[in-house]
């Protein structure tokens, strides 16, 4: 038994088909089969049951899942510990939420680059929804988002919080929300289904909440003109830079955004997790600067 033939038998276990598992390490289908084949050979046991066109744990590969992984594990940490940090290679594909790419995404991968010069990283952004499923799938190693993320195989690290605020076109007076449009999140977000909330019981059924999946455009519309915006308190947009849109107080604010970093339990222990760290680095010390 050697660590590629463990590694190989977790990543069947996972993904649940030779076919993806040959795919995720970069092998052909039938390298991945002959280890499999081989670990069973030499535990003497089965560790797929395959009769059903699929490939489901038996009950001794259920047993080996916990001792692979903590080999895993091991092995993951001896590799981060003793290689040096300039001369670690590889890849990390990373997904965030608009207001996160927006505020310190720019800080995190100067300071991640000095550390991991040899990693290169791939840049998704999209809504949490969407992030979700990507982290879940495997298709993104890290996502931060708005989070936690209810799953039993995921780890989440909570992140600085981000304030909500009004805006709404700086020359106008400030908008009465129970007759102006509101532009917020995208409609599937937790902060859509607040404020439409909130509007609904202090206004009426009657209320406008128009839902954008970019931000960025969704300022741009407060700045024509064409309703008041429920965002988050960032001073990156242009419209704000210009002067085009300016903050008000209609009485009340939607609640902050919970924002998190999220992974599969599976990566604990690898660079991801110091990924994490400098995320988490970066974020309070954002969070600190705009606090002052």
């Amino acid at each position: 038994m050697n660590f590629d033939q463990v590694l190989t038998f977790l990543s069947v276990a996972r993904l649940g088909a030779v076919r993806r598992a040959a795919a995720a390490m970069n092998l052909s289908q039938p390298a991945v089969s002959n280890r499999i084949l081989a670990l069973e050979k030499e535990l003497n046991v089965t560790l797929f049951d395959r009769s059903g066109g699929g490939m489901q744990l038996s009950r001794a590969g259920v047993l080996l899942v916990p001792h692979a992984e903590v080999l895993e594990q091991t092995m993951n940490r001896i590799s981060l510990e003793l290689a040096p940090s300039e001369l670690f290679e590889s890849v990390l594909r990373l997904g965030v939420i608009e207001t996160a790419a927006e505020s310190w995404l720019a800080e995190f991968l100067t300071r991640f680059h000095r550390l991991y010069p040899r990693v290169l990283v791939e840049v998704s952004v999209d809504i949490s929804v969407n992030l979700r499923e990507q982290v879940l799938e495997r298709s993104l190693d890290l996502v931060v988002l708005m989070g936690p993320i209810s799953d039993y195989t995921v780890t989440n690290v909570a992140l600085p919080s981000v304030e909500m605020g009004w805006f709404k076109r700086s020359d106008a007076k400030d908008p009465d929300l129970s007759k102006t449009p509101v532009i917020t999140f995208h409609r599937k977000s937790r902060p859509f289904q607040e404020i439409h909330a909130n509007l609904t019981r202090l206004y009426g059924s009657g209320v406008r909440v128009f839902p954008t999946s970019a931000l960025s455009t969704g300022f741009e519309m407060v700045g024509a003109g064409i309703g008041a915006g429920a965002f988050p308190k960032l001073a990156s947009y242009r419209s704000i830079e210009s002067g085009r849109v300016a903050l008000f107080n209609p009485g009340w604010t939607p609640s902050s955004l919970a924002m998190s970093a999220s992974y599969l339990r599976e990566y604990e222990g690898t660079f991801i997790e110091k990924a994490v760290q400098c995320l988490n680095d970066v974020a309070c010390g954002s969070a600190s600067q705009q606090a002052m």
